[in-house]
């Protein structure tokens, strides 16, 4: 497997509203969907009571940050209402602020920015990179939130009619520097900023798996970088057999394989569904690199 070459460039604390989360080691991010339209588990958690024991449960299991979100962005997924939005999210954060652990709200709407960061959340995880209008002064406005800036080829309900041409790797990381340099020019100091290559967001099958093997070179923007492979439909077409395609909740080995493989490319932040069986994986890998370092 490749070393993570780089990585110590990475190691900096990642600085949140309440947190200044070390990424010397890879982080857990445990996924909880509020929305009933969640490509993976939609429905399971929409209910407040459901989602803050599942959100317990993720934590006992090794969940480092919760990253929250109330509308589905999966391919053909349509706009949510605001108030809807906001108001899935009202009764889980409100709540979930009272644990003393990070979390991150998944956004794209500044208006439900700054009700989130209102209530005390860490991070907003954008997969728009802050390109809607409004968002980034948000952010900028706040003196501490942590940001997740992620590439997104065209929009959800488009982004695989006509998914990305030419280099991905080239095209993503030129579109990351550019978020990482308008963010910078607002005043939103870098040390708040992970970036996200948007694994399956208008990318074709290969260019997903092009990005994995390549992941090495986006950390020439010194950033750390967040990975999302979790029950991926990339993972999905890797796995099919006679036609059979696997459905999300059966890619479970094949999501904490690609959560290794990005650890092993210097990604510090893997946000999964599947965080015990990430964390007993990343225990071996852990175990492994010490006694390498130690020779």
């Amino acid at each position: 497997m490749q070393a993570r070459s780089g990585f110590a460039a990475t190691a900096m604390p990642w600085q949140t509203t309440r947190f200044d989360l070390d990424l010397s080691q890879p982080k857990i991010m445990g996924i909880v969907n509020l929305t009933p339209d969640s490509f993976s588990d939609g429905g399971q958690f929409a209910e407040t009571g459901q989602a803050l024991r599942h959100a317990e449960k993720l934590l006992s299991e090794g969940a480092d940050i919760l990253d929250v979100g109330a509308e589905s962005t999966r391919p053909g997924a349509i706009p949510l209402p605001l108030a809807q939005e906001l108001a899935r999210l009202a009764p889980f954060i409100k709540a979930a602020v009272q644990w003393r652990v990070p979390i991150s709200v998944d956004t794209y709407k500044p208006e439900v920015m700054q009700a989130v960061l209102d209530w005390g959340v860490d991070i907003i995880n954008d997969v728009w990179a802050l390109r809607q209008p409004g968002a980034m002064e948000v952010v900028a406005a706040h003196p501490r939130c942590g940001v997740c800036l992620m590439h997104m080829h065209r929009d959800p309900p488009t982004m695989q009619t006509k998914t990305l041409q030419g280099d991905v790797l080239s095209e993503v990381e030129g579109f990351l520097q550019e978020r990482l340099d308008a963010a910078q020019g607002r005043g939103v100091s870098v040390s708040r900023l992970v970036l996200d290559p948007g694994i399956g967001f208008g990318k074709t099958v290969a260019q997903n798996f092009q990005l994995l093997a390549g992941q090495a070179h986006l950390l020439r923007l010194r950033r750390p970088v967040l990975a999302g492979w979790s029950r991926k439909s990339a993972l999905g077409a890797a796995l099919t057999r006679d036609g059979q395609v696997p459905q999300p909740a059966q890619r479970q080995v094949a999501s904490v394989a690609a959560a290794l493989l990005a650890v092993e490319r210097g990604a510090s932040v893997l946000r999964v569904h599947d965080v015990k069986e990430t964390a007993e994986a990343l225990a071996v890998w852990r175990a492994m690199t010490q006694q390498a370092t130690a020779r």
